[in-house]
């Protein structure tokens, strides 16, 4: 029996197209790397800004770039970067928590007057963060179990944990010095880099992973995105949500720690006005106060930029008041590009204007161009 290999036309087909199977492998993906580069795009042109910033500010006055500066601004950057982080993740959600500065003050009250007393700096360490998550699980409270809005319940908060903190100083600033406490959380070192960078950086590197890695960041993401679709989804929305407060308050007692270390001192004063910077790194670095958008390490660029401003408008001798105007300025400028579509608006305006014609006179769309009412009588 003879055997007669044939070659049918699909086989053809497939060995003469093999080089375009492969035109289509790598156009499919393609996609893939502009997804990619979309995705990075936004954290690569906050770079550009934060560099641009360093620039201006080098022009702006010869101090800027001093080691002495750098350190100042590194070490005030790790404060309200703890805070970014854990701002971020309530944001994420579609929350705010504004009772983060007065947690901040009663952190530092807390651990100096336990010091003061002789309490192990250690302990010290663990009760003060104990009270920053009580502080954190009130906010939860108020907003998941009583159903009150965020702005609201960490409103109240802030009135409160603040007044506490008055009362708990009753007298004047605390001065800490435990040398142990000190070293941890200001001036020693780990690896080379200054303790409280160490802090920071692992703080924000833990926060990237769980926000992207992990079901509950993941959730997060949907709960931000449609809080309704996530619950009638199954996903543990009341959970989550307690579960993000709680870790704002905590980062903010960790942030708290770090300005008492930095300065020596437990005072009901410290704090004030960290919300405000906390709230303007997070939207700086382009997560939308709606919910379901950004990421931590764009949250502690946005942190940079924004301590960045605020030195330089230091070194070159602006009061306060217009520093507070300025810093508002940029929270409007930032959510209308991140959350209110101004992108998006302002690209549609750039396209807008008279189409060019193509040749001939424009129609008159009232008058009829065809059909029996447009052909004239003939009797």
């Amino acid at each position: 029996m003879t055997h007669s290999t044939t070659t049918t036309p699909g086989s053809a087909n497939g060995s003469a197209n093999s080089g375009g199977g492969a035109s289509t492998t790598r156009s499919s993906a393609t996609p893939g790397l502009l997804d990619r580069a979309k995705a990075a795009l936004p954290r690569s042109y906050l770079l550009i800004v934060l560099v641009g910033i360093i620039v201006i500010g080098f022009i702006a006055t010869p101090d800027f770039l001093t080691v002495r500066n750098a350190t100042n601004v590194i070490s005030f950057s790790a404060i309200v970067a703890v805070l970014a982080v854990g701002q971020f993740f309530v944001v994420l959600t579609g929350g705010i928590d504004l009772s983060v500065g007065s947690t901040v003050a009663i952190s530092t009250v807390v651990s100096a007057l336990l010091m003061q007393q002789g309490v192990p700096a250690g302990v010290a360490v663990i009760a003060t963060l104990v009270v920053a998550a009580l502080v954190g699980l009130l906010n939860g409270v108020l907003v998941v179990v009583l159903g009150l809005a965020p702005f609201i319940a960490t409103l109240a908060t802030l009135s409160i944990v603040q007044g506490a903190s008055y009362i708990i100083q009753s007298t004047s600033l605390i001065s800490i010095s435990n040398t142990s406490f000190v070293q941890w959380f200001s001036d020693g070192a780990w690896l080379g880099l200054p303790n409280p960078v160490s802090i920071f950086l692992v703080v924000m590197l833990i926060a990237a992973f769980v926000a992207k890695y992990t079901t509950f960041g993941r959730r997060l993401y949907a709960i931000g995105g449609n809080r309704e679709a996530a619950r009638l989804s199954g996903l543990p929305v009341s959970r989550d949500l307690m579960t993000t407060y709680i870790l704002s308050g905590l980062l903010a007692g960790l942030a708290g720690l770090l300005a008492a270390a930095q300065l020596l001192q437990g005072s009901s004063l410290i704090g004030q006005g960290y919300e405000l910077d906390a709230i303007a790194a997070v939207v700086v670095g382009g997560a939308s106060l709606f919910g379901g958008k950004g990421d931590p390490i764009s949250a502690v660029i946005g942190c940079f930029v924004i301590s960045i401003i605020t030195n330089i408008m230091n070194l070159i001798g602006i009061s306060s008041e217009p520093q507070l105007v300025i810093k508002g300025a940029v929270i409007i400028i930032a959510v209308f590009l991140s959350s209110a579509g101004g992108v998006a608006r302002i690209r549609s305006a750039l396209r807008r204007g008279p189409r060019p014609s193509r040749g001939g006179p424009p129609q008159n769309p009232a008058a009829p161009t065809s059909g029996p009412a447009a052909t004239p009588s003939t009797t």
